[in-house]
């Protein structure tokens, strides 16, 4: 398709032939695609050119999505194909308008924008109408970043393609399972048996993958990466296996919860990220932990989550937060500890332990715990998603989490898992403590001591 001075687009770039059925995907009118590749498949080369090919079909916002904004920058901002190109070459020159580095941002003569955007912080899309949408690794998103755009792009007529390796059985998954069965999907499959270049020759051989077999990278990566494979926990993963467990005995399911009994509530308190909180409850002569309930947002007060637990139906026990929440912050003077106090909600802070010994806290806690799998499926998807973090250079895991979506959700856990210690209730403290005013949710001290400040010994 050409402008008004004839230049063509896609431009410097010749489609391969397993990747035109995509092109011919969007031009034919399909809202929804869903294209699982092989690694170095070319995935982002593909979605890039498709997009700004219907950024002159229609004008409008364009939005391409990665988990974090760092990846985008790296991946498509300054990123290159294997030939040395510039992905942002393939915007023709004469048609843009102008180019913000510090947003990540094109803007071309026509009018058309086009954007790289982290869904780490997805809160900046709200209020926006975007008409053309690519999810860069899905697998690796927070899945609530499509719950935000997908009403823009149902009233606007807009398309979304979400391509992606797979990353074990999270939502990529599910997404997959959904658009095979979908005919308003686009859905395709390729292995490194299914690609191959300009030439007829595979894209990636069999030797190669042989040479990272013997350069140490795990089979069940190999399988993962190469060969499009969803079997079996995501590599690198902390609970996936132990999340496996629970959903085969049935510990991921509907759990209720007694109205007799008090919800404990477990926070990872960010900053400039997110905040997450897992709600449990405990019986005294019980070592299961029910987990009932959790909740997480992004750019939001402490007001908003005390507003949002108000709202809820449950009676409160104790609140819990890292020993970081008595640190007093500079510009203020004051501790996010005495700020929820004065918003009427005492935190009692958990061990300081290191994030090692968390996680095997963790692992020792699960097996005892039921997950109310409507209420706390984010959470869920969550925990089973959490990672180690992938070294390219060393074709290794390295020894630290990798921090992305899942990771407050994790943190929370973690808390809970090293806090929990004496904290459960019978009937008899249950009443005892209502009588007391005890499971308010506005808490009010009468006395000097502050209780957040204790730590379990």
């Amino acid at each position: 398709m050409g402008d008004k001075t004839n230049i063509l687009v896609p431009y410097r770039f010749r489609p391969r032939e397993y990747e035109r059925p995509l092109l011919v995907a969007l031009e034919t009118g399909v809202r929804r695609v869903v294209i699982i590749w092989h690694r170095r498949a070319g995935k982002d080369k593909t979605c890039l050119n498709a997009t700004i090919r219907e950024m002159f079909r229609r004008v409008g916002a364009y939005y391409y999505f990665f988990p974090t904004y760092e990846w985008g920058k790296k991946v498509i901002w300054d990123g290159m194909d294997k030939d040395g190109l510039p992905f942002l070459s393939h915007f023709p020159p004469e048609t843009i308008a102008d180019t913000n580095e510090q947003e990540m941002k094109v803007t071309l003569s026509n009018g058309s924008l086009f954007r790289v955007i982290g869904t780490d912080n997805i809160q900046k899309v709200r209020g926006t109408n975007p008409v053309g949408c690519v999810f860069s690794e899905y697998s690796h998103h927070n899945p609530r970043a499509w719950d935000v755009v997908r009403p823009i792009l149902n009233e606007n007529k807009g398309w979304a393609i979400f391509n992606y390796t797979p990353f074990g059985k999270n939502h990529g998954w599910e997404m997959s399972r959904m658009a095979q069965s979908n005919p308003d999907w686009f859905y395709q499959f390729l292995t490194i048996k299914d690609t191959r270049d300009e030439d007829d020759n595979p894209i990636i051989t069999e030797e190669d993958i042989q040479k990272e077999r013997d350069a140490g990278m795990p089979e069940e990566l190999i399988q993962q990466e190469f060969y499009c494979s969803f079997m079996g926990s995501m590599t690198g993963a902390y609970y996936g296996q132990m999340m496996n467990r629970l959903r085969e005995k049935g510990q991921v399911t509907s759990v209720q919860w007694e109205p007799s009994l008090p919800i404990d509530t477990w926070w990872d308190l960010g900053v400039s990220d997110s905040t997450a909180i897992w709600f449990t409850q405990r019986a005294k002569y019980s070592n299961e932990v029910r987990v009932i309930d959790c909740y997480s947002n992004s750019g939001e007060g402490l007001l908003h989550y005390i507003k949002h637990l108000q709202e809820k139906p449950y009676i409160y026990g104790r609140h819990y937060a890292p020993h970081d929440i008595a640190v007093r912050e500079l510009s203020s003077g004051q501790s996010r500890l005495e700020v929820a106090r004065s918003l009427g909600i005492r935190f009692e802070v958990v061990p300081k332990l290191s994030v090692e010994d968390g996680i095997d806290a963790v692992r020792r806690t699960l097996s005892r715990c039921w997950f109310d799998a409507l209420n706390c499926k984010e959470g869920v998807d969550a925990l089973e998603n959490y990672h180690k973090e992938w070294d390219d250079k060393k074709r290794q895991y390295k020894t630290n989490p990798c921090h992305d979506w899942t990771s407050n959700y994790a943190d929370a856990f973690r808390y809970m898992a090293t806090g929990m210690k004496n904290n459960n209730y019978s009937e008899v403290d249950t009443r005892q403590r209502r009588a007391e005013g005890g499971f308010n949710v506005f808490d009010i001290l009468v006395d000097d001591e502050v209780r957040a400040f204790n730590v379990f010994n």
